[in-house]
Protein backbone atom coordinates (compact mmCIF):
# COMPACT_ATOMS: atom_id res chain seq x y z
CA UNK A 1 0.00 0.00 0.00
CA UNK A 2 2.99 2.47 0.76
CA UNK A 3 6.32 1.96 -0.96
CA UNK A 4 9.13 4.66 0.37
CA UNK A 5 12.36 4.32 -1.79
CA UNK A 6 15.88 6.16 -0.72
CA UNK A 7 13.72 9.18 0.85
CA UNK A 8 16.13 12.03 1.38
CA UNK A 9 15.25 15.65 2.78
CA UNK A 10 18.09 18.61 3.32
CA UNK A 11 17.22 21.41 4.78
CA UNK A 12 20.01 23.70 3.56
CA UNK A 13 23.19 21.85 4.67
CA UNK A 14 20.89 20.03 7.25
CA UNK A 15 20.31 15.87 6.21
CA UNK A 16 16.51 15.51 7.58
CA UNK A 17 16.51 12.22 5.85
CA UNK A 18 18.98 10.55 4.17
CA UNK A 19 18.24 7.91 1.47
CA UNK A 20 15.34 5.87 3.87
CA UNK A 21 13.37 3.29 2.41
CA UNK A 22 10.53 0.99 3.73
CA UNK A 23 6.79 -0.17 2.64
CA UNK A 24 3.93 -1.20 4.50
CA UNK A 25 1.23 -3.73 3.53
CA UNK A 26 -2.35 -3.63 3.66
CA UNK A 27 -3.46 -4.95 6.16
CA UNK A 28 -0.22 -3.84 8.58
CA UNK A 29 0.19 -1.85 11.48
CA UNK A 30 3.90 -0.31 11.55
CA UNK A 31 5.53 1.93 13.95
CA UNK A 32 8.13 4.84 12.81
CA UNK A 33 9.88 5.68 16.09
CA UNK A 34 13.14 7.88 17.12
CA UNK A 35 14.65 10.74 19.26
CA UNK A 36 13.69 13.88 18.92
CA UNK A 37 14.75 15.41 15.67
CA UNK A 38 15.44 12.18 14.30
CA UNK A 39 12.96 12.45 11.06
CA UNK A 40 9.69 11.14 11.67
CA UNK A 41 7.61 14.29 10.84
CA UNK A 42 9.62 15.09 7.82
CA UNK A 43 8.74 11.51 7.00
CA UNK A 44 5.61 11.25 7.32
CA UNK A 45 4.87 14.96 5.80
CA UNK A 46 7.12 13.94 2.63
CA UNK A 47 4.78 10.87 2.44
CA UNK A 48 1.63 13.18 2.65
CA UNK A 49 3.20 16.00 -0.19
CA UNK A 50 3.42 18.50 2.87
CA UNK A 51 7.06 19.12 2.28
CA UNK A 52 8.94 18.82 -1.13
CA UNK A 53 11.91 15.70 -0.62
CA UNK A 54 15.08 16.12 -2.47
CA UNK A 55 15.31 12.55 -3.55
CA UNK A 56 13.43 9.26 -3.78
CA UNK A 57 10.14 7.66 -4.86
CA UNK A 58 6.79 7.40 -2.62
CA UNK A 59 3.64 5.54 -4.02
CA UNK A 60 0.25 5.03 -2.37
CA UNK A 61 -1.61 2.23 -4.35
CA UNK A 62 -0.14 2.00 -7.61
CA UNK A 63 -0.06 5.97 -7.36
CA UNK A 64 2.78 8.58 -6.81
CA UNK A 65 1.78 9.79 -3.63
CA UNK A 66 1.42 13.52 -5.51
CA UNK A 67 -1.60 12.15 -7.76
CA UNK A 68 -5.16 13.06 -6.37
CA UNK A 69 -5.89 9.36 -7.15
CA UNK A 70 -2.90 8.77 -4.04
CA UNK A 71 -4.52 11.41 -2.01
CA UNK A 72 -7.89 9.57 -1.44
CA UNK A 73 -6.65 6.50 -0.42
CA UNK A 74 -4.94 8.03 2.80
CA UNK A 75 -5.26 10.11 5.86
CA UNK A 76 -3.61 12.37 7.73
CA UNK A 77 -3.76 13.31 11.06
CA UNK A 78 -0.76 15.72 12.58
CA UNK A 79 0.62 15.83 15.91
CA UNK A 80 -0.88 19.19 16.56
CA UNK A 81 -4.92 19.65 15.80
CA UNK A 82 -5.48 22.35 13.50
CA UNK A 83 -9.47 23.20 13.15
CA UNK A 84 -11.48 25.73 12.02
CA UNK A 85 -12.09 28.05 15.10
CA UNK A 86 -15.92 29.36 13.44
CA UNK A 87 -16.81 25.69 12.11
CA UNK A 88 -18.85 23.04 14.59
CA UNK A 89 -17.76 19.62 15.40
CA UNK A 90 -20.10 18.50 12.64
CA UNK A 91 -19.07 20.85 10.68
CA UNK A 92 -15.65 19.52 10.51
CA UNK A 93 -17.61 15.74 9.36
CA UNK A 94 -19.59 17.90 7.08
CA UNK A 95 -16.25 19.77 5.40
CA UNK A 96 -14.43 16.26 5.40
CA UNK A 97 -17.15 14.60 3.60
CA UNK A 98 -17.56 17.85 1.00
CA UNK A 99 -13.98 17.27 0.20
CA UNK A 100 -14.23 13.26 -0.84
CA UNK A 101 -17.98 13.98 -2.19
CA UNK A 102 -19.03 11.61 0.37
CA UNK A 103 -23.01 10.67 0.21
CA UNK A 104 -24.84 9.40 3.31
CA UNK A 105 -21.97 9.99 5.57
CA UNK A 106 -24.39 11.43 8.70
CA UNK A 107 -24.93 8.12 10.40
CA UNK A 108 -21.10 7.14 9.94
CA UNK A 109 -20.43 10.76 11.58
CA UNK A 110 -22.74 10.36 14.12
CA UNK A 111 -21.11 7.01 15.03
CA UNK A 112 -17.75 8.19 15.27
CA UNK A 113 -18.57 10.98 16.87
CA UNK A 114 -20.38 8.81 19.75
CA UNK A 115 -17.22 6.50 19.52
CA UNK A 116 -15.10 9.08 20.81
CA UNK A 117 -17.37 10.82 23.14
CA UNK A 118 -18.07 13.54 21.19
CA UNK A 119 -21.59 13.34 20.55
CA UNK A 120 -22.70 16.17 22.93
CA UNK A 121 -19.95 18.71 21.29
CA UNK A 122 -21.78 18.28 17.78
CA UNK A 123 -22.49 21.99 18.18
CA UNK A 124 -19.70 23.21 19.35
CA UNK A 125 -17.29 25.42 17.80
CA UNK A 126 -13.64 24.64 16.84
CA UNK A 127 -12.26 27.40 19.13
CA UNK A 128 -14.23 26.28 22.40
CA UNK A 129 -12.31 22.49 22.17
CA UNK A 130 -9.78 21.24 24.81
CA UNK A 131 -6.50 20.26 22.94
CA UNK A 132 -7.71 16.54 23.92
CA UNK A 133 -10.90 17.31 21.99
CA UNK A 134 -9.43 19.23 19.02
CA UNK A 135 -7.40 15.79 18.38
CA UNK A 136 -10.36 13.55 18.51
CA UNK A 137 -12.28 15.71 16.14
CA UNK A 138 -9.18 15.35 13.64
CA UNK A 139 -9.11 11.58 13.53
CA UNK A 140 -13.12 11.22 13.56
CA UNK A 141 -12.63 13.36 10.55
CA UNK A 142 -10.04 11.79 9.15
CA UNK A 143 -11.69 8.03 9.63
CA UNK A 144 -14.80 9.43 7.98
CA UNK A 145 -14.08 8.83 4.20
CA UNK A 146 -12.80 5.05 4.95
CA UNK A 147 -9.28 5.46 4.02
CA UNK A 148 -6.75 2.51 2.88
CA UNK A 149 -4.07 3.87 4.46
CA UNK A 150 -3.70 5.89 7.39
CA UNK A 151 -0.30 8.42 8.40
CA UNK A 152 -0.61 8.92 12.43
CA UNK A 153 1.76 11.54 13.83
CA UNK A 154 1.56 11.41 17.26
CA UNK A 155 -2.01 9.91 18.00
CA UNK A 156 -2.22 9.63 21.52
CA UNK A 157 -1.09 12.62 22.75
CA UNK A 158 -4.01 14.54 24.34
CA UNK A 159 -6.35 11.59 24.59
CA UNK A 160 -7.28 10.26 27.79
CA UNK A 161 -7.11 6.42 28.98
CA UNK A 162 -10.45 5.59 27.59
CA UNK A 163 -9.80 7.76 24.76
CA UNK A 164 -6.58 5.44 23.47
CA UNK A 165 -7.97 2.07 24.78
CA UNK A 166 -10.61 3.16 21.71
CA UNK A 167 -8.20 4.25 19.42
CA UNK A 168 -5.98 1.42 19.55
CA UNK A 169 -9.21 -1.00 19.01
CA UNK A 170 -10.36 1.31 16.15
CA UNK A 171 -6.63 0.48 14.75
CA UNK A 172 -7.10 -3.34 15.08
CA UNK A 173 -10.47 -3.31 13.51
CA UNK A 174 -8.78 -1.27 10.82
CA UNK A 175 -5.97 -3.73 10.32
CA UNK A 176 -8.67 -6.73 10.34
CA UNK A 177 -10.28 -4.66 7.33
CA UNK A 178 -7.12 -4.82 5.43
CA UNK A 179 -6.05 -0.91 6.11
CA UNK A 180 -2.74 -0.09 6.24
CA UNK A 181 -1.17 2.54 9.24
CA UNK A 182 1.56 4.17 9.71
CA UNK A 183 2.50 5.31 13.75
CA UNK A 184 4.55 8.05 14.68
CA UNK A 185 4.85 7.96 18.58
CA UNK A 186 7.18 8.60 21.64
CA UNK A 187 4.42 6.58 23.70
CA UNK A 188 6.40 3.50 23.43
CA UNK A 189 4.33 1.08 25.75
CA UNK A 190 0.52 2.77 23.95
CA UNK A 191 2.49 1.19 20.16
CA UNK A 192 4.41 -2.02 21.72
CA UNK A 193 1.46 -4.52 21.13
CA UNK A 194 -0.07 -2.67 18.54
CA UNK A 195 2.43 -2.68 16.02
CA UNK A 196 3.25 -5.66 13.70
CA UNK A 197 6.85 -4.07 12.57
CA UNK A 198 8.80 -1.12 13.62
CA UNK A 199 11.13 1.58 12.00
CA UNK A 200 13.84 3.16 14.23
CA UNK A 201 15.11 6.36 12.46
CA UNK A 202 17.84 8.70 14.17
CA UNK A 203 19.59 11.46 12.62
CA UNK A 204 17.69 11.48 9.48
CA UNK A 205 18.75 7.72 8.42
CA UNK A 206 16.97 4.01 9.41
CA UNK A 207 19.34 2.20 11.17
CA UNK A 208 16.76 -0.69 12.46
CA UNK A 209 13.35 -1.99 11.39
CA UNK A 210 11.44 -5.54 11.77
CA UNK A 211 9.44 -6.73 14.39
CA UNK A 212 10.23 -6.11 18.12
CA UNK A 213 11.35 -9.66 18.58
CA UNK A 214 13.79 -9.48 15.33
CA UNK A 215 15.06 -6.27 16.85
CA UNK A 216 16.00 -8.03 20.23
CA UNK A 217 17.29 -10.64 18.36
CA UNK A 218 19.60 -8.58 16.72
CA UNK A 219 20.25 -6.93 20.45
CA UNK A 220 21.53 -10.93 21.17
CA UNK A 221 20.99 -10.24 25.09
CA UNK A 222 18.13 -11.33 27.16
CA UNK A 223 18.24 -7.83 29.12
CA UNK A 224 16.16 -5.71 26.55
CA UNK A 225 12.20 -7.49 27.13
CA UNK A 226 10.22 -4.37 26.34
CA UNK A 227 9.89 -1.78 23.49
CA UNK A 228 11.57 0.87 25.58
CA UNK A 229 14.64 -1.14 26.63
CA UNK A 230 15.10 -1.95 23.00
CA UNK A 231 14.51 1.64 21.72
CA UNK A 232 17.13 3.02 24.19
CA UNK A 233 19.76 0.82 22.98
CA UNK A 234 19.76 0.81 19.25
CA UNK A 235 19.17 4.71 19.22
CA UNK A 236 22.05 5.09 22.29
Amino acid sequence: MLVVENLSKNYGKLKALSEVSFHIKSGEIVGLLGPNGAGKSTALKAITGLVRPNGGNITIGEYDHKDIKAKVLFTYIAETPDLYDMLTVMEHMQFSAYAYSLNNWQDKANNLLELFELKDKANELGKNLSKGMKQKVSICSGLLHNPELLIFDEPFIGLDPKAIRELKNIFRKLKDNGKSILISSHLLDSIEDLCDRLLVLKNGKLIAKGTLDDLKSRLESERFTSLEDVFLEVTK
